[in-house]
């Protein structure tokens, strides 16, 4: 019980000496007296924290232009490129187109489809006997005595000739062939037609 009565009464002693103690003017002097806490300057004793260090173009790290340090670049070896084949697509499929080339045309002169062919000639006691015929296609159109005998009675007798076998209507262009009749009175003229009739015709055909 005691015990209790002297700790109640100690703690009401101490309760005023602390009240007096914060009213008292010399509490306040002590409290003036202590050191103030002063700041800590992050760049270290004997740097003025007012200036910024990177300003200062002696600084290690920064930019003189005063843009601030420059982050040093290292290539990314998962972004670097893999060697490899490259290959190219084909941008399409080129067509060209050239443009028809007219036929060539070929221009003949047209052949004439009548032709003159000579017989050889032939000799006989008469004279001489030479005859030319006139072809179309595979026909005979005309025969032509370029030679009979002439003189005396050689005249008439040959003129008998031309009169048988020569012209588009004589016997000549009527059978086609050297197998004509033979002209009476002139027979050596005659066999001599026929003779160059016929190599004519071998010439024509």
């Amino acid at each position: 019980m005691r015990r209790a009565f002297l700790a109640i009464t100690g703690l009401a002693a101490s309760t005023t000496a602390l009240v007096v103690l914060k009213g008292s003017p010399d509490a306040t002097q002590v409290a003036q007296n202590l050191p103030t806490t002063q700041p800590v300057n992050p760049a270290g004793p004997g740097v003025d924290p007012s200036v910024d260090p990177s300003a200062d173009p002696e600084a290690p790290g920064t930019d003189p232009a005063g843009a601030g340090p420059k982050p040093s670049v290292t290539a990314d070896p998962s972004t670097s490129p893999k060697p490899g084949k490259t290959t190219a697509r084909p941008s399409g499929t080129r067509t060209t187109t050239k443009a028809p080339t007219a036929p060539k045309t070929t221009t003949k002169a047209p052949q004439s489809t009548t032709r003159r062919v000579t017989g050889n000639g032939f000799d006989n006691e008469y004279g001489y006997v030479q005859v030319q015929i006139v072809v179309s296609g595979n026909r005979i159109v005309e025969a032509v005595a370029l030679s009979l005998p002439s003189g005396g009675e050689s005249d008439i007798h040959s003129g008998d000739v031309r009169s048988a076998y020569d012209g588009s209507g004589g016997e000549v262009v009527r059978k086609q062939n050297a197998n004509l009749n033979t002209v009476s009175g002139a027979t050596e003229t005659s066999n001599s037609y026929k003779q160059s009739l016929r190599s004519a015709i071998e010439q024509a055909f």
